[in-house]
């Protein structure tokens, strides 16, 4: 079974890269980028322009990260038992230090930084447009899997958990699957999409 996991907010407690944001960026860049979102910028202007308003040093922020981030109940049984790939509009950098502080090794679609002095700089993972939404986004990263359940919670994830075979999902990605008539099975924790995998495993 293929599983594929969002990291900020899903696989997190809470966003992490909003953490980063309110520590070391610009809180009204950020408000004003995320009223816009889907509007006015697409996704990668938001991220770009939230991020270009942090200027610490990269390995600063990543020990800040490993320190503060807080993994949601159930992901670590879950990782091991279901191996997921995680695919993030994050970045590698704010990541893998998390991962390595809970011992799971996790195969990782994410972003890249160019950390500058004068504002960081992304390193999109993928710039081609999507012939589904027509922009970039998180399709290009499962394209080669042959099916696959996929779990996730925010706008980055809208286009790529309607290609799933079955959505888990919360907050504003599960309202907005509501929206479009797009079935999807709310979750609380990964202790909640496990019993469900294994009810379907069983049947």
């Amino acid at each position: 079974m293929n599983v594929v996991v969002d990291w900020d907010g899903t696989v997190t407690e809470t966003d992490a890269l909003h953490l980063v944001l309110l520590e070391f960026g610009d809180q009204g860049v950020y408000e004003d980028h995320e009223a816009r979102l889907g509007r006015e910028l697409t996704l990668h202007e938001v991220i770009a322009g939230e991020f270009a308003t942090v200027h610490a040093p990269v390995a600063e922020v990543a020990e800040w990260v490993r320190k503060n981030v807080r993994l949601r109940q159930g992901f670590l049984d879950f990782a091991r038992r279901y191996d997921p790939v995680v695919v993030s509009s994050g970045f590698h950098e704010l990541i893998e230090p998390v991962l390595e502080r809970e011992q799971v090794q996790l195969e990782v679609f994410a972003n890249r930084l160019d950390s500058r002095l004068d504002g960081w700089r992304v390193l999109f993972r993928d710039e081609a447009a999507c012939s589904v939404c027509g922009e970039p986004c998180k399709r290009s990263a499962v394209a080669a899997l042959d099916g696959f359940v996929f779990v996730g919670d925010g706008f980055s994830d809208r286009c790529v958990a309607q290609a799933a075979s079955r959505i888990f999902a919360r907050d504003g990605l599960a309202s907005y699957l509501d929206g479009e008539g797009v079935a999807c099975e709310r979750f609380e924790d990964f202790d909640d999409v496990a019993r469900r995998l294994d009810g379907a495993a069983a049947t």
